[in-house]
């Protein structure tokens, strides 16, 4: 069984952007999907209070785990037992209980290729095999029931996301509810990455938790509430699989950290300014979807939610690390290079993040216009 876990490429990217900018270059960072905002004022100011007057310590917080319930009630119209939501440092240890808790060594687990990196190292690190689908345009790069259908041997689980990274793309509720109903039938689980839910351009995403109370969702706290840093997120197990999580969680991460846990739940009430920041990416994903057939990029996923645009560059390269080594180097713009996403296919796609602001974004276009013009020539 291969467990090797193969490096993030773009965090050798970010590496060479950090020491430009200590150099003094105009570095704008368009390769990590992290938004350039901070968590919501309220949330900033319930931390000082905490800090003030609370020594804090190994702690789960109950009022949270209560308010993420009824945050599925209130947008998704789902009863999801409070007990259910185990909290986690952010939607990575919630990834990797999922995976510890719903499978045995061994055993497969479907996703789409191109598909965020650590789906598959994740898998690898706890003895899983990790079985890469090649999913395009037509299905809009997602899995879908038909694929799900003919797989044969049938997986133990699949993971699926939706907004997906990095291509941006939502699963529309009924092919979702299609992909739930094979699932059942076939006796597979399903781990559904819902990190992005919130960020949406159109239709909005919905959960699987509507149509299959056996998956595994896993969410955070880093991209439509804006606090990366805070790394706290949550998974939501299955009824037969919640103290299964719980226990792995207490005995490899305790607990997440207290600070965050208080911070978060006044976040969640703070979404008429987290919304703002949903406009700012609105209008700089109308940018960037604006210009960039102006450089020649014509073929790009639909980001209908999410931060991201994953552009084709197969008439510019084969190699997209060094592509985006070279345009960092050149434009002062850091782009993530497609491998990460996609062993196979990706050396000719990037990754751009629209989470920074709106002027940056403007710099970026900028620059990249006449830098891809000289391609060209």
């Amino acid at each position: 069984m291969n467990t090797r876990i193969e490096p993030f490429k773009a965090i050798a990217i970010s590496e060479l952007a950090h020491r430009l900018k200590a150099e003094g270059k105009p570095v704008i960072h368009m390769e990590f999907g992290q938004p350039s905002t901070g968590a919501p004022q309220a949330a900033i100011q319930t931390a000082h209070a905490v800090l003030d007057g609370d020594a804090m310590g190994y702690w789960e917080s109950a009022r949270l785990r209560e308010r993420i319930s009824r945050h599925y009630q209130e947008r998704y119209g789902v009863e999801i037992a409070p007990d259910r939501v185990i909290l986690t440092a952010g939607a990575s240890p919630a990834l990797l209980l999922s995976m510890l808790a719903g499978f045995e060594p061994g055993d497969r687990i479907v996703m789409a290729r191109p598909g965020y990196v650590a789906y598959r190292n994740t898998a690898r690190a706890v003895h899983l095999v990790p079985v890469e689908i090649d999913c395009g345009p037509e299905t809009r790069f997602q899995l879908s029931a038909q694929m799900i259908e003919a797989l044969d041997p049938v997986p133990a689980g699949i993971v699926i996301t939706s907004p997906a990274n990095p291509t941006g793309t939502i699963l529309p509720p009924e092919e979702l509810e299609a992909i739930a109903e094979i699932c059942r039938e076939r006796g597979i689980r399903i781990i559904s990455d819902e990190i992005y839910h919130g960020l949406s351009y159109g239709m909005p995403a919905a959960s699987v938790a509507r149509f299959d109370d056996t998956a595994f969702i896993v969410n955070s706290f880093s991209k439509y509430y804006s606090m990366v840093g805070w790394r706290l997120g949550w998974v939501i197990a299955p009824t037969d699989k919640a103290e299964l999580v719980r226990a792995y969680r207490g005995n490899l991460f305790l607990t997440p950290p207290s600070l965050s846990q208080h911070a978060a739940l006044t976040a969640m009430d703070c979404e008429s300014e987290l919304d703002t920041h949903v406009e700012t990416y609105r209008a700089n994903r109308a940018a960037l979807l604006e210009a960039l057939p102006r450089m020649g990029l014509n073929s790009i996923a639909p980001p209908d939610g999410a931060f991201y645009i994953w552009a084709d560059i197969g008439h510019l390269t084969d190699n997209s690390m060094a592509f985006c080594e070279r345009l960092l180097r050149e434009t002062f713009v850091a782009a993530a290079p497609g491998l990460d996403f996609d062993p196979v296919n990706g050396h000719r796609f990037m990754r751009l993040s629209f989470a920074v602001s709106t002027p940056q974004v403007r710099e970026a276009i900028s620059r990249l216009e006449p830098w891809f013009a000289a391609l060209k020539k």
